[in-house]
């Protein structure tokens, strides 16, 4: 299972939101750049950074610090927020992200997703995120009517070889994941990225024995910035059961 730190970016700083809540911010750090090497450095084999500002006006907003994270660091990272036209998608794309995360428009224009998925492919992930069953949108403003199995068979359905699922009642919490609503996901076609709430290595250690049913990794965020998980302990823990 792979690990995989976030950078989420606001104003040109690196926070964490409680819920998606754009005023309930936390700041870790105003260099994201020297984060994204930071975790290079520890042993991250990826980087998921997610362009806040982008994911709440529509269009990429970080455009400059994301090609500047490129430069600095030698792993792949997958980049989303605010990815709501092709030219967007292409965009990041050319600026040498391995993969772009779709979200709103993905749940809201099955012909969107439908031309993107045939133009990039595999570098296509699409993020499932959920709060009480039901996908929601628009930076998590709105939920749709739209169960997340259901959004899950669709993309099944369109290709899409990845999603990362996110319980948006559970992100920034360290409250742990909802296992529950995750289960619901898995086995569907898609390989499964989990994330939020994620806190302790005995999350992580739980997270793990679903690798048999389509999870391949978990996205870390708070649990790093706050320290309540150590990045290279949690390396090792699952290098050693497997």
């Amino acid at each position: 299972m792979l690990l995989i730190p976030a950078l989420d970016l606001k104003e040109g700083r690196c926070v964490r939101l409680l819920q998606g809540r754009p005023e309930a911010e936390t700041v870790f750090s105003h260099d994201p750049v020297e984060v994204a090497r930071q975790w290079e450095r520890l042993g991250a084999q990826r980087l998921h950074i997610i362009d806040l500002d982008g994911a709440f006006t529509g269009k990429p907003q970080h455009l400059p610090v994301i090609e500047k994270i490129r430069a600095a660091v030698k792993i792949p990272l997958q980049v989303g927020g605010g990815l709501r036209d092709a030219a967007a998608v292409e965009q990041v794309l050319g600026l040498g992200v391995e993969k772009v995360i779709l979200g709103t428009r993905a749940a809201c224009d099955p012909g969107f997703l439908e031309k993107l998925a045939d133009s990039f492919g595999q570098q296509i992930i699409v993020s499932v995120d959920a709060r009480e069953g039901q996908v929601a949108v628009q930076g998590w403003q709105e939920t749709l009517s739209l169960t997340a199995p259901a959004f899950v068979k669709q993309l099944a359905r369109r290709g899409i070889a990845t999603i990362i699922f996110t319980d948006v009642t559970r992100d920034g919490t360290l409250q742990g994941p909802n296992l529950h609503s995750l289960k619901s996901v898995l086995g569907l076609g898609p390989q499964v990225i989990a994330a939020g709430g994620i806190a302790t290595l005995a999350d992580l250690l739980a997270l793990q024995n679903l690798e048999e049913n389509g999870l391949v990794g978990a996205v870390l965020g708070k649990s790093l910035y706050t320290g309540s998980i150590d990045f290279p302990a949690a390396l090792a823990l699952l290098e050693k059961k497997q």
